[in-house]
């Protein structure tokens, strides 16, 4: 049965495979239609034929390694349930301690190990990918330092929410999932204080914004936009990449404007103040609080959802997985396993919702700005150092895009129609 199931399991990955490298690089059309073509939005206007092949080959090679690492991870945590590891790190980690905590962490460690030494080949091709394609500039001692830190930064996290989760599956048999629901929702939000105080800066130098002038126009924006930011930071991206971006993280009066300095060193003062009104929109628009909002629902149905068939699946293969009941510690691939499953079956719905937003920003934007020149040669730009593709394939767009592609948002500058406003709602602060 084992050997069936492995085979099966290792053939369905291979025929996937195909079938997705035949959409991407055979069938997939992602050339601009023709009523584009000679706007803003064909690529031919603002880039040479150079950059669209690179453009093209990148993002195709890009997309299929996302599409087969995602189906690669559900392969080695089925792998590791079928031939007996999770169980057999789980009696290594009973012996250790009769502690449930360090249970937990040995147990979480020798897991994460093996699940890093697996996945490592797919994140080193992504790396050399990106490093080949200039998108990268970190050298590799400078990549593994942040995969290290990636490493114990989610060993860290997981190993509280695996202890609690699974106190909760003890302790709670039946309802175990609204349980640990219940302490999930205040769990997210403290991560959203932390994340830009403690975590951040562990990848990277946060430092105040040194341009002043532009930093006086940054916070004029601000005030207009209610975020309680008293300065703008910037960040050293351009030790790790060329791409360019910019943000505001945190809530409340933990909020903070972030510059990459690639975005500071490539785009002009008009267009930078542009990227900072669309990421203020999504505070104007109270994204952060709907998006966390719908994460948390999102996730009441999941863990409900996953409780059911977590149970059916023991019951029925238990056996075979050497799991007896869904609170043993060795079922926690099987859990990752369909947590893995049903956030990628869910991804259009999010991305949807994520684009939705990412236009009403862009609205805001344009409304505050109101500068369609500095919004395109952003637009433009950002597909440059990106080398993104501005109309991707279908399924690219509806699994990978959290963005509106580049062809809708340049397309929607172009015929956004700006409204008369009061001239001194345009005044700049004096430098």
């Amino acid at each position: 049965m084992l050997r069936k199931w492995s085979i099966l399991a290792f053939v369905a990955y291979l025929i996937l495979g195909l079938v997705i490298y035949y959409y991407l690089f055979i069938f997939a059309d992602s050339t601009v239609p023709d009523i584009y073509k000679g706007t803003s939005a064909d690529p031919t206007t603002f880039m040479n034929a150079k950059e669209l092949m690179l453009s093209e080959e990148y993002s195709k090679i890009r997309n299929l390694l996302y599409f087969l690492s995602t189906p690669y991870e559900w392969l080695i945590y089925f792998f590791i349930l079928i031939f007996g590891v999770s169980r057999a790190f789980e009696k290594w980690a009973n012996q250790t301690s009769r502690f449930r905590i360090i249970q937990n962490a040995v147990y979480l460690f020798w897991l994460s190990m093996l699940s890093f030494a697996l996945v490592f080949p797919i994140q080193y091709v992504s790396y050399d990918l990106s490093k080949t394609y200039q998108i990268s500039t970190q050298t590799f001692p400078q990549w593994m330092k942040d995969e290290m830190i990636d490493f114990w930064v989610n060993y860290g996290t997981m190993l509280i929410i695996v202890t609690v989760l699974y106190a909760m599956m003890r302790k709670f048999p039946k309802k175990w999932w609204l349980a640990a629901w219940g302490l999930f929702v205040p769990f997210t939000i403290f991560m959203m204080y932390i994340q830009p105080i403690w975590i951040d800066p562990l990848y990277n130098d946060f430092y105040p914004l040194k341009d002043k002038e532009l930093e006086a126009k940054i916070l004029h924006l601000a005030e207009q936009a209610n975020i309680p930011a008293e300065h703008v930071y910037e960040v050293n991206m351009s030790e790790k990449t060329n791409a360019l971006n910019a943000y505001v993280t945190g809530v409340g009066n933990h909020s903070r404007i972030v510059l990459w300095d690639t975005t500071l060193e490539r785009l002009s003062d008009d267009e930078i103040l542009f990227v900072m009104a669309h990421e203020m929109g999504h505070y104007v628009e109270k994204h952060i609080y709907f998006g966390v909002a719908g994460y948390l629902l999102l996730s009441l149905f999941g863990f409900w959802l996953i409780s059911k068939w977590l149970n059916r699946t023991i019951e029925k293969y238990g056996k075979e997985f050497k799991v007896t009941k869904s609170s043993q510690i060795s079922s926690l691939p099987l859990f990752l396993l369909m947590v893995s499953i049903l956030l990628f079956i869910s991804s259009p719905i999010t991305n949807g919702v994520s684009r939705y937003q990412e236009t009403r920003a862009d609205d805001y934007a344009m409304e505050i700005t109101r500068d369609k020149e500095a919004a395109i040669q952003t637009f433009q730009k950002l597909t440059k150092a990106g080398l993104s593709q501005v109309n991707p394939p279908f399924l690219v767009k509806i699994f990978r895009y959290e963005h509106p592609t580049m062809l809708e948002r340049l397309n929607m500058v172009e015929t956004y129609p700006l409204k008369k406003v009061d001239p001194s709602k345009k005044e700049q602060p004096s430098s």
